[in-house]
C-alpha cells in the first residue's frame, strides 16, 4: 500500500436499489468519459450484473453524506476469470467507478484500505483484480499501489460474467495482504 495513502475519509457501505439510478448515471458518464478521452474502458455496462450485485450486498458505494462518489463491485470467488488461483482465499474487486467530481481525491487507497480490512477479517491472503490488459498506464497505477502483475488472459464469452467482461484480454493483478 502506498505510504502516503490518506486515510479513509469517506464512509464505505451497501449500496441499494434506491441507487439504481445514480450507479446507471456514474457507469454513463464513466463511459462517455473514457470515449471522450480516447481512454481504454468500457463501451457498455450490464444493468443485470448490476442489480444482482445490489441484492446480494456485493455492490458498495463511497458516500459523501448523500452524494455517492465512488462504487466499485466485490465477490469472495471468482473461479471462471482466475481459474486455478481461485482458491478461497481472496478478495475480487470489480467495476471501480469513481463520481468525475470526485475523480480528483483518489478514491482507490480508499478502496483498498476498505479490502485489506475485509480480508483480513474474512482471513483473505490477497487481494485480486483484473483490468484491460492493453492499458498500461492503469497497470502501472495499481502497480504503484502494491498489484503485482500475474498474467494475461482471457475471458470467456458467458453470461456467467457481466456483458462488458465477455471475451476480453485482461491483466491480472493481485495484492498480497
Amino acid at each position: 500500500m502506498d505510504p502516503d495513502k490518506p486515510l479513509l475519509i469517506y464512509p464505505i457501505v451497501p449500496a441499494s436499489l434506491q441507487d439504481l439510478n445514480s450507479i446507471y448515471d456514474l457507469f454513463e458518464a464513466a463511459i462517455l468519459f473514457q470515449q471522450q478521452h480516447q481512454y481504454i474502458g468500457w463501451s457498455q455496462y450490464d444493468k443485470q450484473r448490476i442489480i444482482a450485485d445490489l441484492e446480494s450486498d456485493l455492490l458498495m458505494k463511497v458516500v459523501d453524506g448523500e452524494k455517492i462518489v465512488c462504487i466499485f463491485s466485490v465477490c469472495y470467488e471468482d473461479g471462471l476469470i482466475w481459474r486455478e488461483w481461485e482458491q478461497g482465499d481472496a478478495v475480487y474487486l470489480h467495476r471501480i467507478v469513481v463520481n468525475q467530481v470526485y475523480k480528483k481525491e483518489k478514491m482507490f487507497p480508499m478502496i483498498l484500505q476498505w479490502a485489506i480490512t475485509v480480508a483480513i477479517q474474512r482471513k483473505r491472503r490477497f487481494i485480486r483484480m483484473d483490468t484491460w490488459a492493453n492499458n498500461e498506464k492503469l497497470i502501472a497505477y495499481y502497480n504503484h499501489y502494491g498489484f503485482a502483475y500475474i498474467e494475461t488472459y482471457t475471458t470467456p464469452d458467458t453470461t456467467a460474467l457481466p456483458l462488458q467482461h465477455r471475451n476480453l484480454t485482461v491483466a491480472l493483478l493481485e495484492y498480497a495482504v
